[in-house]
């Protein structure tokens, strides 16, 4: 039986949804990239400052080495999904009507764009571009 304080039905409480249905999932996969990005970050400068002044084939020894390139491309998959989901919730509080689905539609395929060519590129330079 439905309170009058609570309008929300048992199944909808625990699955701890939203009216929209997919608030908590993004927030939480927002929270989950923010950690992975912080961790990520560091790896990846790390690399980056160590490459710095070294010549082109420097760069693809260390990529080259498996453990470098995976945790590249999980920045990059994690820094793009990030990317996208808060610029995504950026739009969809601020831009309305027809805009807001355009920009939500550009906004994917920017991310996608911006991530398949960067992981294009470290596999690249990872098996001896």
């Amino acid at each position: 039986m439905l309170s009058k304080s609570n309008l929300r039905t048992p199944l909808a409480r625990v699955r701890g949804l939203g009216s929209a249905k997919s608030g908590t999932g993004h927030f939480w996969v927002q929270r989950l990239t923010a950690v992975s990005n912080a961790v990520l970050t560091v790896v990846f400068l790390g690399v980056v400052i160590s490459l710095v002044g070294k010549p082109y084939p420097a760069a693809v020894a260390t990529l080259s080495y498996p453990p470098v390139s995976i945790l590249m491309l999980l920045f990059i998959l994690s820094a793009t999904v990030h990317m996208r989901i808060g610029m995504q919730v950026i739009i969809e509080d601020y831009v309305h009507g027809l805009l807001k689905v355009i920009a939500v539609m550009a906004n994917t395929f920017f991310a996608i764009a911006i991530g398949a060519s960067c992981v294009f590129a470290v596999l690249k330079l990872s098996f001896g571009g």
